[in-house]
């Protein structure tokens, strides 16, 4: 065992306990939570709009406070930027991450208190050491550096003394000193906003280093790999990094970019682990290679509950965790140390354990095509979009979906604009094989296909070289926090992109 590996099992020896015991006491780990949370909360102005001094259970949180999501919380975020005291966490709040969502605003501003950002920002980074050395005592991950790629918003500072910037931007600020030694590149550099300077600039600082990790969005590092990796002339990274050996990913579904990764790190020492991290707080991490899915963290200052989606309507049918089931598509609801109280971050969730409790991502509640019932939704997408590329030998690079509306003379159908890195040597036969697939796993999809009752075929619109990258970039949305929106309910990105169409 290297020593470094050694000496982080010893060190996070007590941690690793306290995550043991997510399998013998996730009620009580989480009712603490909540009784943490509800006693703070007491203390500020939202508490005391919601009566929290008569919460004494969760079924009186339930019925005293309402479900909220960004535009309805949004007044209170604006009075704490401002510089007001205790609206939704007791004192001050002085950072706030800056996400683009899809929200009636351009951007959303995520609090993050300072009791959110050590309970829950920075210890999420702290367990993902801890699993990685338990999990792979052999690994030399933590004998070089680990990349990261992060958003580039540059903290602003308003005259209220609050700041903002991508949550990348203020865990850089507040990363101490000694771990920031072992992750590159410098922050200078990390904040970068033009993202194809960036990139170059990283290459410049990197290829000369021990970079034995990597971290960030699956989509954003294969842009930045491709590129150093045709800076430097070489065939591939580990003839650049030799020791090149772990990645940790987020935000996306991985598994669409994975023979991509093998492609470009041809190592049998490459491993990845997925985590869940967004603005609103770090969720969960994979604790078993062999399994596709992540365990939730418990004791994060979060208190989680979950509502069913054929539900998202119905505030009164979410439940707590003890109450979930496995196999059932979950809105996921958060009160957090940040401020945030039953919050429904967006997040579509799926249990696939109880012991412990381990989930998988299945999309975004505003990230759908139900324009004639069939509610397909992100997961879908990603298993017929797999499923095809296999059936055909093709690969994708980028895709997205949005509905074709009925005329007087057509029915509907969905338009799959997708960027292909290997096309299929037959385009239908890719259709097929979507649609196929979409109709087995999506019963609702599959009644509206049959017979064409409501919906006809899929169309598939092959995109040009770069077609997805020079899209963003022209919006504005180069970088580690956007990415590629893959379904929607409206024309509003299919039409856009209609111009980056090759055939």
């Amino acid at each position: 065992m290297p020593f470094s590996t050694k000496f982080i099992n010893l060190f996070f020896s007590a941690r690793r306990k306290k995550l043991d015991k997510y399998c013998i006491f996730p009620s009580e780990i989480q009712n603490e939570q909540f009784e943490y949370l509800i006693e703070n909360g007491r203390k500020t102005l939202f508490g005391k709009k919601y009566g929290f001094d008569k919460i004494k259970c969760y079924n009186d949180f339930r019925r005293s406070v309402p479900l909220t999501d960004y535009d309805s919380f949004k007044e209170y975020i604006t009075q704490c930027k401002e510089g007001h005291d205790s609206v939704i966490w007791p004192g001050p709040i002085k950072w706030f991450a800056k996400s683009s969502g899809t929200t009636s605003d351009v951007s959303k501003f995520i609090p993050v208190s300072s009791n959110g950002l050590w309970d829950c920002h920075m210890r999420g980074p702290k367990d993902i050491v801890a699993t990685v050395a338990s999990l792979f005592p052999d690994t030399k991950a933590y004998e070089g550096k680990t990349l990261t790629l992060g958003g580039s918003h540059k903290l602003d500072t308003t005259g209220n003394g609050t700041r903002s910037g991508d949550l990348s931007a203020i865990l850089i600020e507040n990363t101490p000193t000694w771990a920031a030694w072992k992750r590159t590149p410098k922050a200078a550099t990390a904040l970068i906003s033009d993202f194809e300077k960036k990139v170059e600039q990283i290459a410049k600082e990197t290829v000369n280093d021990n970079i034995t990790a990597f971290a960030g969005v699956p989509s954003w590092n294969l842009v930045m790999m491709n590129k150093i990796i045709e800076i430097t002339g070489k065939n591939n990274l580990n003839e650049i990094w030799p020791n090149l050996e772990l990645f940790v990913h987020g935000g996306m579904n991985f598994e669409p970019y994975r023979e991509q990764y093998e492609k470009i790190i041809p190592s049998a020492r490459m491993r990845y682990l997925e985590t869940y991290n967004a603005s609103e707080g770090f969720f969960a991490i994979q604790d078993n290679p062999n399994r596709n899915d992540m365990l939730l963290m418990l004791d994060y200052g979060i208190f989680y509950e979950f509502l069913p989606v054929d539900k998202l309507n119905e505030g009164n049918a979410a439940i707590p965790l003890e109450a979930v089931e496995t196999g059932k598509n979950y809105a996921v609801i958060i009160s957090s140390s940040n401020g945030l109280w039953r919050y429904l971050i967006g997040d579509t969730v799926e249990f696939t354990s109880k012991h412990p409790y381990r989930i998988r991502i299945t999309g975004r509640t505003k990230l759908f095509i139900n324009a004639f019932g069939e509610e397909l939704i992100i997961d879908n997408a990603e298993k017929a979009i797999k499923y095809a590329c296999d059936s055909t030998n093709s690969k994708i690079k980028e895709f997205t979906a949005a509905p074709l509306y009925m005329s007087s003379d057509s029915k509907g159908a969905h338009e799959w604009l997708i960027e292909f890195s290997e096309l299929p040597e037959n385009i239908d036969s890719f259709k097929a094989a979507l649609d196929k697939k979409l109709q087995e796993i999506n019963s609702d999809y599959a009644a509206k296909r049959y017979k064409d009752t409501t919906l006809q075929e899929p169309v598939i619109k092959i995109m040009k070289k770069n077609a997805f990258y020079d899209w963003m970039q022209g919006r504005g949305k180069l970088g580690g926090q956007n990415k590629v929106p893959r379904l929607a309910n409206d024309r509003k990105y299919a039409d856009e992109l209609q111009v980056y169409i090759l055939k």
